[in-house]
């Protein structure tokens, strides 16, 4: 049976396809080329990869990237389709479903919602509940330099805290849109806003979300 992070990893790459290697996506200064290269680095250059969080190798990942972009565009592809490499701790179906459904989902999204026209996807509720459990585990981290209070709230109620302070922002949608958010896509979701206009206005025009 296909996981949540194959069917994203697929439909990510089958998005990345049809996009072409040009085409815009919601990181900032990056088109789908280097998305793509970005995803395959992660994969296949831990070494390299590493330097999404330790700064002191953000050199070693910037030379990885230049060398995976380079690559025909069609074989980054093809590499996000087959997946990580035969020894990569990715293989572990269970690890996989843990690290990957966010990071494709996320990305996926990135592409899909950088062109006009675009409207959310109708996800299943089974997958709106995963998001939801992975979105409870990683709030805190990922609002930890928000500079107010803020909650992520489902329509039926359930609610988990970003980041505890005042004044209280409340954050309305589905599981999908609270991640997108919490990931920094502020301005291409499907969420509802309430709470001290100030710290609302300071939540959209700062940068503190993500990792």
């Amino acid at each position: 049976m296909s996981t949540f992070a194959k069917r994203e990893r697929l439909l990510l790459a089958d998005l990345l396809e049809t996009a072409g290697p040009e085409a815009p996506t919601l990181c900032e200064g990056w088109q789908t080329r280097d998305l793509a290269a970005h995803v395959v680095v992660r994969e296949r250059r831990p070494d390299a990869s590493a330097g999404l969080l330790i700064k002191q190798l953000s050199a070693r990942l910037d030379k990885a990237m230049e060398e995976f972009a380079a690559k025909p565009y069609e074989e980054l592809i093809q590499l996000i389709r087959t997946g990580p490499p035969r020894f990569s701790p990715f293989q572990v179906k269970q690890l996989d479903e843990a690290s990957n459904t966010i990071e494709f989902y996320v990305h996926t999204e990135d592409v899909r919602r950088a062109q006009e026209g675009w409207t959310p996807r109708e996800l299943d509720p089974v997958f709106q509940d995963a998001l939801w459990s992975r979105l409870e585990r990683t709030a805190r981290l990922m609002g930890r330099g928000v500079p107010t209070g803020l909650v992520l709230r489902r329509p039926d109620g359930q609610t988990a805290v970003a980041h505890r302070g005042t004044p209280v922002v409340t954050v309305t949608g589905e599981p999908s849109e609270l991640l997108l958010f919490l990931y920094g896509r502020k301005n291409a979701v499907d969420v509802e806003l309430d709470g001290d206009k100030d710290a609302i206005t300071k939540l959209h025009e700062g940068k503190q979300l993500g990792i």
